[in-house]
């Protein structure tokens, strides 16, 4: 066996998460537990407070390959550890490592070429996991084939949504989605940053993804499978506008959260609840994305997309503060939003792009904006994602500078944060960092660094995105992969209703859970009330451990934007790597 099929062995058997025992305790030496490819930097996390010698030990051969000498050691509040990084980054011959400091060892992990291109078609396979009103067969499934749940095709309009046309209990067809969380229902809002990010990766990087094959059902059609599975989501957003007016509902969902069932289980009546004008802004900017990205593949339904779009824009702006709160009886997820002016900007930005109609955004004004982090409740960052991608494509009021100028400031921003961490990650500055769904928000920081690369080329931004994923792979104050499936400590028991219900040891793979953060809402037992640490790998830490189409999004995108850049900057071929 070449050295190459050895390395592909070894990064299946990190990503199966069984590279080591789950007991084994591995408390002070912090690592991505996947790995690192051979040019990039490699920076590990050691709990210490005194400068240390590490070596890198080749685990096949037991030979030490590098030596080195940690920094001095620093305080990181939010895990109130004393931590010192161990650089080896000069390491760049393929194989598989650990790091040894005083006599103990670190997870293993690979140098190569293509390390984390299981980690892209996973992080997207969870969607399809996630698929609703369709059975799941082994064919693409494997394990966690199940029946088809929730056909949704018999779904009531709730008295909230009620209108002349479609009274309360008026039957209508919403199939497909996905399942939004560790829950059954689906939301629009919640929906459209998802949906969106998962767009730009295919607008972004499209050279990566036309060849990508992720074993689903459409996989060989003529569309690239990361559309084929977005679409699956995008018909559903379609059916969720009200074709009377252009008001999009809300949400899809039963009146209660399901117990722990398989989704074949849940028969409780699912209705449509109330629009909103986040729902509507929100379902527009996707349209309008969408548009672009399929006018090369079905100009039809791109036509369709736009016009859609246009017509929840137009609703939008005759009730622009219809604000969502759940009504009396319905108590599943709200994601209520009090202040829809990014909402606006950004459906403004998405519908400027793809019509260069001029009376959609006002540039002289929009360019005084801000720019931020996205996040479902702040959408507006995601306006200057796609005008930068744009920027040399727009109508003559546009200032390509302009725009170059925010996203490299709000890059610097991330940048300094993760040059001064004592984790050597742009997370963490303020306690606000540790947030529900923390490490959705840290994958958004490798995002919206991917974006300054991408203005700049400049290196910096590059390994500091790279350390958002070293971050979520296990250089982390709680040690854990977050991500399911992946690394020697990997989540086991995720908030995720099939995860729980289906009678299957290992969790579906692909999910990166919320992330820690002191709120424990959940009531569960946790080992640190420390923001870092305040994590637990438990069902019923829904505060923590659950999963969530906006929190893999941004993970979907982050990698695929690593591999290809990395593929590109090798000349490896990112469709079908030759090596692994």
């Amino acid at each position: 066996m070449n050295r190459f099929a050895v390395l592909a062995t070894l990064i299946a058997t990190l990503t199966l998460g069984i590279g080591l025992s789950k007991s084994q305790a591995q408390s002070n030496i912090r690592v991505n537990q996947i790995g690192f490819y051979p040019k990039s930097e490699k920076i590990a996390v050691i709990v210490t407070d005194a400068i240390s010698t590490f070596d890198v030990i080749d685990t096949e051969t037991e030979v030490v390959v590098h030596s080195g000498t940690t920094s001095t050691p620093k305080i990181w509040t939010f895990s109130g550890e004393t931590v010192a990084q161990a650089d080896f980054s000069s390491l760049e011959v393929p194989g598989q490592y650990k790091i040894r400091v005083n006599n103990e060892d670190s997870y293993p992990f690979v140098i190569s070429n293509r390390v984390h291109a299981e980690l892209s078609k996973a992080a997207i396979k969870a969607f399809y996991f996630n698929r609703v009103s369709t059975a799941l067969t082994a064919d693409h499934a494997g394990q966690w084939a199940r029946p088809a749940g929730h056909p949704d095709t018999n779904v009531r309009i709730h008295s909230s949504a009620a209108s002349v046309a479609r009274p309360t209990g008026t039957v209508i067809s919403s199939p497909k989605g996905w399942y939004d969380a560790g829950d059954f229902n689906k939301y629009i809002v919640n929906s459209g940053i998802s949906t969106y990010t998962l767009l730009a990766a295919f607008e972004h990087f499209p050279d990566f993804y036309r060849t990508l094959s992720l074993n689903i059902p459409e996989s060989g059609n003529d569309i690239p499978d990361l559309l084929d599975e977005i679409r699956w989501n995008l018909d559903w957003m379609l059916t969720m506008q009200d074709p009377n007016d252009g008001g999009v509902y809300h949400k899809l969902t039963t009146l209660n959260f399901a117990g722990i069932i398989m989704p074949h289980q849940g028969t409780a009546q699912r209705y449509v609840v109330a629009k909103s004008t986040a729902a509507a802004l929100n379902f527009s900017a996707v349209m309008s994305t969408a548009a672009r990205v399929y006018a090369e593949f079905d100009p039809d339904f791109a036509q369709q997309c736009l016009d859609a779009a246009v017509s929840a824009w137009e609703w939008a702006r005759i009730n622009r503060s219809v604000y969502f709160r759940n009504p009396t009886g319905v108590n599943t997820g709200e994601y209520g939003d009090g202040n829809v002016s990014d909402e606006f900007d950004w459906a403004a930005a998405e519908l400027y792009i793809t019509t260069k109609n001029d009376e959609y955004l006002n540039f002289r004004t929009f360019r005084n904006k801000g720019v931020g982090v996205p996040a479902w409740p702040y959408v507006l960052p995601l306006a200057w994602v796609s005008l930068s991608h744009h920027r040399n494509d727009l109508t003559e009021s546009a200032e390509p500078t302009a725009i170059e100028n925010k996203i490299t400031n709000q890059g610097y921003i991330l940048r300094a944060h993760y040059l001064n961490s004592a984790y050597r990650v742009s997370k963490g500055q303020s306690n606000g960092d540790f947030v529900w769904g923390s490490n959705g928000g840290v994958a958004n920081h490798g995002l919206m660094l991917i974006q300054a690369y991408r203005v700049t080329g400049e290196e910096s931004y590059l390994n500091a995105a790279m350390a958002v994923l070293d971050y979520l792979l296990g250089r982390n104050a709680t040690g854990y992969s977050f991500v399911t499936g992946f690394g020697s400590k990997p989540p086991m028991f995720p908030h995720h209703r099939v995860s729980a219900a289906d009678n299957i040891v290992d969790p579906v793979p692909g999910f990166v859970v919320g992330g820690p953060h002191s709120g424990q809402q959940d009531g569960c037992t946790y080992p640190s009330n420390l923001p870092a640490k305040s994590y637990v790998d438990d069902w019923c830490s829904y505060a923590t451990n659950e999963v969530a189409i906006n929190w893999n999004a941004p993970l979907v995108y982050l990698v695929g934007a690593i591999e290809s850049i990395i593929a590109e900057k090798t000349n490896t071929s990112s469709a079908q790597p030759q090596e692994i």
